[in-house]
């Protein structure tokens, strides 16, 4: 079959919820990917920073195969010699008391709105169902309706409504706007991404995460960061509120917590949080099975044993600095923080950010817009910088096509 036969398949069976670039992929390998003719690219979306260990590596392919063939699931209504050592592992790794381990981003932030709320009237001593949980505006934190009850993108809320209750949105990067909110007693926890990524890489000021957890302590409500794609390495440091110094109350995972190769996600807290949760009140089937605790264990020995954190600190920088030399007025800005990038888009010659990602798959690289007139840039985290300096000419490349 050619690409658009297999294009026509997935239009005429699956769901339409996606619109995916024309590309067909069928193998990938470190920071590569090849579409099913055969034509390699180097893949600066990451899964959207699943893949941070980059394709398919070989010793977290290694644990998923090994605990496959000998026991895959349990379901938690039995033990298994599996999870323990994993959430030792992870909570050690992490600095936390417990993990409540779960298997999609999504489902990490639902179990966060739940655990802060029970804390909230546990704890805190919030009246019954007075809870109240602040997110931050133009965030992306998942696709559930208790999860888009918090978003103000009209594409996650149009025809989904009514939503759920409790929550409060403030602009990002905005302490006057936050101090505001946390003046009500009921605000139980903030949930915040420490960058936002699908609204563009959207970086903060600097000292507003330290402020807003400072502020958070003053009130006793929850400080709980999102590090589903920010963090494991991505932004060169293990987590992105390292940058600021502070320990979130709460700290949800995702993502690159598996190198990709599995749903696995982790909600981590401390005992005096986590053990407000009693059992038979929250779970999941799949959660903490030993195929996941396996292969997150090996993923973030990874990190550590390649050194991801540093060298996507410095890939970064360099990275940066080179998007920024690039001669077109269609870059009008570039930002971000370790290998979690973003160029902002200006149309010219009837040409959109769309259009530039197509080029750029023309030249063999993979990125995606957002919001229109973003363009993201995080590739693997174990690619090197001549890796990153070929790619920079093949953006280079891209432009002085468009600019002809």
């Amino acid at each position: 079959m050619n690409p658009q036969d297999y294009i026509n398949i997935e239009d005429k069976y699956g769901a339409h919820n996606y619109h995916p670039l024309p590309v067909v992929l069928n193998k990938g390998e470190g920071v590569f990917v090849w579409d099913v003719t055969g034509k390699r690219y180097y893949d600066f979306l990451s899964s959207y920073s699943a893949v941070n260990q980059g394709h398919c590596h070989p010793k977290i392919t290694k644990a998923l195969v090994d605990q496959a063939k000998t026991l895959a699931l349990t379901s938690r209504a039995f033990h298994n010699d599996v999870l323990g050592e994993y959430e030792k592992y992870v909570t050690e790794y992490f600095g936390y008391d417990k993990v409540l381990p779960m298997n999609t981003g999504a489902e990490g932030v639902e179990t966060a709105m739940k655990l802060v709320r029970k804390w909230g009237y546990k704890v805190k001593g919030v009246e019954k169902n007075k809870a109240k949980i602040i997110f931050a505006k133009d965030n992306f934190h998942g696709r559930t309706i208790s999860v888009i009850s918090a978003s103000n993108d009209p594409d996650a809320t149009n025809d989904f409504g009514p939503f759920t209750p409790g929550i409060v949105s403030v602009q990002y990067n905005n302490l006057t706007a936050l101090a505001k909110e946390l003046e009500d007693p009921n605000v139980v926890a903030f949930i915040v991404e420490p960058i936002q990524g699908e609204a563009g890489v959207m970086v903060p000021d600097d000292g507003y995460l330290k402020k807003a957890f400072a502020m958070c302590k003053e009130k006793n409500v929850l400080f709980v960061a999102d590090e589903i794609q920010t963090g494991i390495a991505r932004t060169g440091k293990m987590l992105a509120v390292d940058y600021e110094g502070i320990k979130p109350d709460v700290l949800i995972l995702g993502k690159a917590l598996s190198g990709g190769s599995y749903p696995v996600s982790a909600v981590l807290a401390d005992d005096d949080i986590m053990l407000t949760i009693k059992p038979g009140e929250h779970g999941s089937t799949y959660g903490g099975n030993p195929i996941a605790a396996k292969v997150a264990i090996a993923a973030l020995e990874v990190v550590k044993e390649e050194n991801l954190t540093e060298n996507a600190f410095k890939m970064g920088e360099i990275l940066r600095k080179e998007l920024r030399s690039i001669d077109t007025d269609m870059i009008t800005l570039v930002r971000g923080k370790g290998l979690l990038n973003a160029i902002i888009i200006k149309p010219k010659n009837g040409m959109e950010a769309w259009d530039v990602c197509l080029k750029l798959r023309d030249n063999g690289l993979l990125a995606k817009p957002t919001h229109g007139d973003i363009i993201r840039f995080a590739p693997p985290l174990v690619i090197t910088e001549e890796q990153i300096m070929e790619c920079v000419s093949i953006i280079k490349k891209t432009f002085a096509e468009i600019e002809k």
